[in-house]
């Protein structure tokens, strides 16, 4: 039956959906980072099960997550698309929960814990890449990219859980006599969370509601068409260029943030900078989507993104200069690099649920899942290239990464102000 003969009604379920995607997002995002804010501290715990000075490290366990993501993305969207959000949803949710619990259970072996991160990384695009396929099925145009904010919301609340209390569970200070234990209860307890959430989202995650959320009546393409049609979109290349710089920075500094401390000399494994990031990311993914929503713009909010971003990276690749030079004053520049870390989380955190609604209105009727799975895809490929960049011999090469990312985030800017409007958009405010 034709849309517009379908009664329009917006079930208050819609949220419960939401709520379970974001919880296994939460999860998810935790399992990712586990080891990043107390980098150092696990080396000391994992103490000859691996080479420090080579890649497979604790970096590699973040890295991990995106070079799965390059075999797994295209997959994951094609499931998703093809079979809907309730098969690909509930796949990677028990994949999540099972790796998880076999994480905390095997939590002494780097060996396992890498085997479990593989796991936990193909489960990953399942989730992640569902964010738009939900927002379309269950709610109207004028709530979407509330719905892919709060969705991005939940991702970047893991990764703020996974900041500020790992370091809490595990001795993270060098001059503990025991210093780095801690990190079996703290999987073990990250791994029963992430459990319970998959549990949570494979009972209760439907399909559709049973009449649509909006009068839109253009029918999906399939995968394939849908992918030639999205990559034949002058916008759509320009988002992927975006993502591709956006969101590899994101990925590496998140991965990165102990290594990114201990250039500036800060001493104690605390996870500040990646928290404080993900602190402004939170905040900036409540405003920014719903005022986008509101005012009826995407290509604004995605300028005004980018053009934030611009400052915060100069902070954080600058922070010693800012302060009479490097190594001066590590102090003063640990709080430079931290309000930097802040104005990069808010703008450029905002800009992925605003960028993925944009994305999907663009591209229709290509499915929403490819659109996202394609940006998610751009940015892991730039991720994983300047993570394994920052981390080998050990962290040398990371001070010049830093000042490429503040050069690429004008050329971002350059090309999003490229962009047009989204039709949608247009459509709404005619």
């Amino acid at each position: 039956m034709p849309a517009e003969a379908e009664e329009i009604r917006i079930y208050p379920y819609r949220w419960v959906v939401l709520a379970a995607l974001m919880l296994v997002s939460i999860v998810i995002q935790i399992q990712w980072l586990t080891h990043a804010p107390i980098a150092r501290a696990a080396e000391v715990y994992y103490a000859g099960q691996f080479n420090p000075s080579s890649l497979i490290n604790i970096d590699f366990l973040a890295l991990l997550y995106m070079l799965v993501y390059l075999i797994v993305s295209i997959p994951a969207s094609y499931v998703i698309a093809t079979r809907g959000i309730r098969v690909g949803l509930g796949l990677g949710a028990v994949l999540a929960g099972a790796a998880g619990l076999l994480k905390g259970i095997f939590a002494a072996s780097f060996a396992a814990v890498v085997a479990c991160q593989i796991v936990l990384a193909i489960a990953q695009p399942f989730i992640l890449n569902a964010v738009t396929a939900v927002t379309v099925r269950w709610f109207p145009l004028k709530e979407r990219a509330m719905a892919a904010g709060f969705a991005a919301l939940a991702q970047y609340v893991g990764i703020i859980l996974v900041m500020l209390v790992t370091p809490l569970l595990v001795v993270s200070s060098p001059s503990d006599p025991e210093y780095g234990q801690g990190i079996d209860r703290m999987l073990m307890i990250y791994g029963i969370a992430t459990a319970a959430a998959a549990l949570f989202t494979i009972a209760v995650v439907r399909e559709r509601p049973p009449t649509p959320p909006s009068r839109e009546t253009e029918e999906r393409q399939g995968f394939l068409r849908g992918m030639r049609h999205i990559l034949s979109l002058r916008d759509m290349r320009m988002m992927l260029l975006l993502f591709f710089i956006g969101l590899g920075i994101f990925n590496a500094v998140s991965s990165m943030v102990d290594a990114i401390a201990a250039n500036l000399q800060v001493s104690d494994s605390d996870g500040l900078i990646g928290g404080i990031m993900l602190i402004g990311g939170v905040i900036g993914a409540v405003i920014l989507p719903i005022l986008s929503d509101h005012f009826m713009k995407r290509k604004f909010f995605l300028v005004l993104c980018i053009a934030g971003m611009v400052p915060g990276l100069v902070m954080l690749s600058f922070a010693g200069w800012f302060t009479g030079g490097p190594g001066v004053n590590p102090d003063a520049a640990y709080m430079v690099a931290l309000a930097g870390s802040f104005l990069l989380g808010f703008f450029i955190m905002s800009a992925g649920p605003i960028g993925f609604q944009y994305a999907a209105e663009v591209s229709a009727p290509a499915p929403e899942a490819t659109s996202q799975g394609l940006l998610l895809l751009s940015g892991q490929i730039t991720g994983l290239i300047f993570v394994a960049g920052m981390s080998i011999r050990e962290n040398a090469y990371l001070p010049g990464f830093l000042v490429t990312f503040a050069v690429l985030a004008v050329v971002a800017l350059v090309g999003v102000s490229l962009i047009r409007e989204s039709p949608a958009m247009r459509r709404e405010s005619e």
